[in-house]
């Protein structure tokens, strides 16, 4: 297989600065809005990256669950190891990639917890086998089998019978960001990519090489 061989010219669409939004959060909307109607296959998936506390960067794809307060709200496992990352070092990136659009969107920003309430209103929202894998799971901790999963829903099952509560190890996290790019595929690898920094309280923008 030779890998250097494979090939895609870009040459869907075209991204011009006189076309942005002003408000990057504004522009990331359309964009979504455009992923959704096209069909895009998991159109809020994004890649979370972190990095630890001897700089090892991890990342993982995880669900974009709202875009509020102009923060990108995301829940999980405080415990896992995102949430040991995070911990030590709450900054984040994201990365947004809708191929059948040739488009990306990446976005640096620091990150804090949610409200407890903000928390619980996602967690009740879910489906019941969702909440119920949510106390089960300890996430990225090394397990013996699956069984061990089977056994803690099992045990949760009979915990909970009769009203469930969210996990204190669980819950949501706002990004907050401080740069976006919009990343537009084009033909030869010239690529438009526009970002936004933050500067002074400012969204100020500018094309950057492809």
């Amino acid at each position: 297989m030779n890998l250097a061989a494979i090939r895609k010219d870009y040459k869907l669409k075209e991204l011009d600065i006189n076309h942005l939004d002003f408000n990057p959060f504004a522009q990331f909307g359309i964009w979504l809005q455009e992923a959704i109607d096209t069909d895009v296959n998991e159109p809020t998936a994004m890649n979370l990256a972190t990095v630890d506390t001897e700089g090892q960067p991890t990342s993982r794809i995880v669900l974009l669950k709202g875009v509020e307060k102009e923060a990108f709200r995301f829940f999980t496992n405080y415990e896992s190891k995102k949430g040991n990352d995070l911990l030590a070092n709450p900054k984040a990136a994201l990365n947004f990639f809708w191929p059948e659009l040739e488009r990306q969107v990446r976005i640096l920003g620091h990150v804090q917890k949610v409200s407890n309430q903000e928390s619980d209103d996602y967690f009740f929202s879910r489906p019941i086998e969702s909440q119920i894998g949510a106390h089960a799971s300890p996430q990225s901790a090394k397990i013996a089998n699956r069984e061990v999963l089977e056994i803690n829903v099992a045990n949760t099952m009979k915990t909970y019978h009769s009203a469930m509560l969210r996990p204190e190890f669980w819950g949501g996290y706002a990004v907050q960001p401080f740069y976006f790019e919009f990343w537009q595929g084009r033909p030869s690898r010239l690529h438009d990519r526009l970002v936004y920094e933050l500067v002074a309280g400012q969204w100020e923008i500018a094309r950057i090489a492809p």
